[in-house]
């Protein structure tokens, strides 16, 4: 049986105190615009998906990651985003292997391939954010 949100689309929204330097952290550092922008809020479309950062009087805790971003290439965003300034954050719990701030995790979502290989930043608000690629073979 359907549930009442199987159709609905998700949209990830991440608080803001300072909306004006979130903007600046987007576009600076992501290369992001927002497509759509009103009072208290920026609208931003990925590919097929979109999110959104709303002025908040509240902080992110940053201690789970607050939307991922998935890609093709992890080494060259990686390597974009560095270039743009974005510092990653260190990963290291026992267990997994870590290079470059690029952390495996195999078996992660198997439907998606054999594992994924991930990284770690936050944005000017202390939101956490993450880049995923699915890995395949074995």
């Amino acid at each position: 049986m359907p549930g009442p949100l199987d159709a609905a689309r998700a949209i990830t929204k991440l608080p803001a105190q300072d909306l004006a330097r979130a903007r600046e952290f987007y576009r600076d550092r992501l290369g992001l615009e927002p497509v759509e922008e009103r009072e208290g809020g920026l609208r931003y479309v990925c590919g097929g998906t979109e999110f959104h950062v709303f002025q908040s009087a509240g902080a992110a805790s940053g201690a789970s990651t607050q939307v991922g971003f998935e890609v093709d290439d992890i080494d060259a965003v990686v390597a974009g985003l560095r270039a743009r300034g974005v510092r990653f954050e260190p990963f290291d719990i026992a267990g997994f292997d870590v290079a470059d701030d690029i952390v495996t995790v195999p078996g992660n979502y198997p439907s998606k391939g054999t594992g994924e290989r991930g990284a770690f930043f936050r944005d000017s608000e202390g939101n956490l954010l993450a880049i995923g690629q699915a890995t395949r073979g074995t």
